[in-house]
This record gives structure tokens, sequence and C-alpha cells, in this order.
């Protein structure tokens, strides 16, 4: 990519990603367009599709989940590991408004800008997932599909108003039938600390 299509590039991200944040993922790429200072030509060259903006801003943050993953594999127990992520993907959903619905229909769609990105998020949490099944901490009938559904369903109470302010004890609630230990301590660990 030339250097100014990738300058023009990346200040469209800059731009798109406070307004989405501000407003949701439904917002009109109109008026993304309007806020960057270009034309909607300008910004449909550059992503043809809402969901290829998206994968644009969302990229980095799939990466980071990613590597966070791998981090929290070497540095805590098995158990803590998998909340700890857990946390922090429901934590970064609630930036982008209505992100999680997209997240949930990317996933089975291999057409989809997102798909990728969601397929290697969902197989970090499925590394995590099985560690915390062979160290006995989780519960043995879950896989990674399932893991990233209750992501999605959590991050989705925490985006809803009325919801909002159970969303910790939701979250307490979900890891709960989640995780399984043998000495039936389910209020130790990463939910404790975080």
């Amino acid at each position: 990519m030339r250097v100014d299509a990738q300058r023009n590039r990346d200040h469209l991200l800059a731009v798109a990603g406070p307004v989405v944040a501000e407003r949701g993922i439904d917002v009109s790429m109109r008026d993304i367009a309007r806020r960057a200072g270009v034309g909607l030509a300008t910004l449909l060259r550059h992503f043809p599709t809402r969901e290829a903006l998206l994968e644009g801003l969302l990229h980095a943050s799939f990466g980071d989940l990613t590597t966070r993953a791998s981090e929290l594999e070497t540095a805590h127990t098995a158990e803590d590991a998998l909340v700890f992520w857990v946390r922090d993907c429901v934590a970064w959903t609630t930036e982008y408004r209505g992100v999680t619905v997209l997240m949930a229909a990317a996933i089975e769609d291999p057409e989809s800008a997102l798909h990728a990105s969601c397929v290697t998020l969902r197989a970090a949490g499925a590394r995590l997932l099985a560690r915390a099944q062979a160290a006995g901490t989780a519960r043995d009938d879950l896989d990674g599909d399932d893991l990233f559904a209750l992501m999605a369903m959590l991050a989705w109470a925490g985006d809803q108003p009325a919801l909002a302010p159970r969303a910790d004890h939701l979250f307490d609630l979900v890891t709960s039938a989640v995780l399984t230990r043998a000495d039936g301590d389910r209020g130790t660990g990463a939910r404790r600390a975080i």
C-alpha cells in the first residue's frame, strides 16, 4: 500500500474508532466519512463494508487478546488464566456497543471480514479451556464454541442498560458453572481477584 493510502486508511480508522464507540456498530458509514472529512466513496474504497471497517478497528484488539491468552497461560494457574481472559474479552467488547452480535454471526460466516479474527480468538479461548479441563478445574462438557457463546452472552448482558448493574454477578454465576473444583471451593482465585 502506498504511504499516502496508508495514511488515509489510518486517519479513517482513527476517526471511526471514537464514532463507533460513541454510537455503536450501526453508525452510518456516511457519518463516519463526514467526521473524517472525506467523501463516502473514499471511505468505501478503503473499507467496502461495515464489517471491513470493524475488522480494521478490531484487528489489533483481537491480536492483543490472543497474545494475552498466551501470557496468562504461562503466568497463572489454568483456572485463573481462563477466568482472567474471559473477563478481559467481555470487558473489551463494551468498547463497541453491539459488536458481540456481529462477532457471533461472523464466527459462522467464512465470508465475513471478521471471521478469521473471531476464529483465532475462539481458538485462544479453547486452548485456555482445554488447559483448565486437563487440570480438572473446568467442566469437560464444554468446548471453545460454548466458551465463545458464553462470552458473547455475558458481553450482551453488560451492554443492556437494565442488566449492566448485574454484570459482575452474572459473570460470577457463569464462571461458577464453567469451573469445577474438587474441594468445592468456587469463590477463590481469579474470580475473587477481579
